[in-house]
């Protein structure tokens, strides 16, 4: 990794240029189909590809039409209340704006409501992992008593009851109304949810006219010197594993789930795609905005007890002057891309 950073540092060397003064930055251009190349040889940066499907679940069209119809209706929770697309809004980034969630009882949840944007790419869902799959988080909220708190034996009964559900559960499944589809429906549709083919992506499959030159700087950074990519790298521009970056808060993040003493405070990588539609940012929601969240990594983030590679380079100051800071900006909000927006659709009647 050392050795990477310093091909990325000499990339981006700083130069003097006659008549300017110590305090003034010059910044060269950067070569891009060289950058390029020293990408596609020494990072582990990559198109986003296509989302996994499982076997069990392919997109077929009556499943994800379901799917759709479920994610928007309030039935789906206890009081009748509120839908998926109540913390998951589409023109909300799929999330709610909101530092942490809103539970049923109006107060403030612990965690982040985390976009749904290429959620399909994960290898574990929540912050914390719990959930191996799309159709085992989809089910998590619907019985969580702080969100939806529904009963699943008693949902299938009510969705049974409604004429329109029946009609089309029996076209997406031959076994009709069950928890398990349900969670298949809700799943295969938020496979829908991405976004893909930002200029990054047209970059590393050969564009190299697809950044601006501020953009190639802050991708040059992203892999090298900011260190970025030493967690949001594959597919999604997320590992997939967990860390302790410092937050000080007393969520036990993955530690709740393993009970393992160093996985306390940790949490999982959040892919970048979409970055630029769902802030705030973190699992507890606490940085507002894009320049507070590079802020945050540059200083070498905050003093938990468990920060994950405290004494490595990972989680050291980086030393980005106000310009780095700008070109890494200009990169991310690449990432933001199109996010597809899909409305409420006409809901099944009694």
């Amino acid at each position: 990794m050392k050795k990477i950073g310093l091909m990325f540092a000499a990339l981006l060397a700083i130069v003097t240029l006659s008549g300017c003064t110590n305090k003034e930055e010059s910044k060269a251009d950067i070569d891009p189909e060289k950058l390029l190349q020293t990408l596609k040889n020494d990072s582990p940066l990559v198109p986003l590809g296509k989302v996994p499907i499982p076997a069990d679940n392919p997109m077929a069209a009556d499943v994800v039409k379901l799917g759709q119809i479920l994610f928007f209706d309030q039935r789906l929770s206890g009081a009748n209340d509120r839908s998926c697309a109540t913390c998951h809004d589409p023109k909300k980034g799929y999330g709610d704006e909101k530092a942490t969630l809103e539970m049923i009882n109006g107060k403030p949840g612990a965690r982040n409501s985390p976009t749904i944007i290429n959620s399909g790419y994960y290898r574990s869902n929540f912050w914390d992992g719990r959930a191996k799959s799309l159709e085992e988080q989809a089910l998590g909220p619907i019985q969580n008593p702080n969100e939806m708190n529904q009963d699943l034996n008693q949902l299938v009964e009510e969705l049974k009851a409604v004429e329109g559900y029946n009609e089309y559960f029996a076209a997406a499944f031959p076994d009709g109304i069950t928890s398990t589809n349900i969670a298949k429906s809700i799943a295969a549709f938020e496979r829908q949810i991405v976004v893909n083919d930002t200029r990054f992506d047209q970059f590393m499959e050969g564009d190299t006219d697809a950044l601006t030159q501020q953009e190639l700087r802050g991708l040059d950074l992203f892999a090298g010197k900011a260190m970025c990519s030493t967690c949001h790298n594959g597919p999604n521009l997320s590992d997939n594993n967990f860390y302790n970056v410092g937050l000080e808060s007393e969520d036990e993040g993955l530690y709740a789930i393993t009970k393992k003493a160093g996985d306390m405070g940790k949490f999982r990588t959040a892919g970048l795609y979409g970055i630029t539609h769902t802030a705030p940012y973190m699992h507890d929601g606490s940085l507002n905005t894009l320049e507070d969240v590079i802020d945050y990594y540059n200083k070498g983030g905050g003093e938990h007890r468990n920060k994950s590679f405290y004494l490595k380079n990972f989680m050291s100051p980086i030393g980005l002057t106000d310009g780095e800071k700008a070109d890494l900006l200009a990169f991310l909000k690449v990432l933001g891309g199109e996010v597809p927006i899909y409305e409420a659709p006409e809901l099944p009647v009694q």
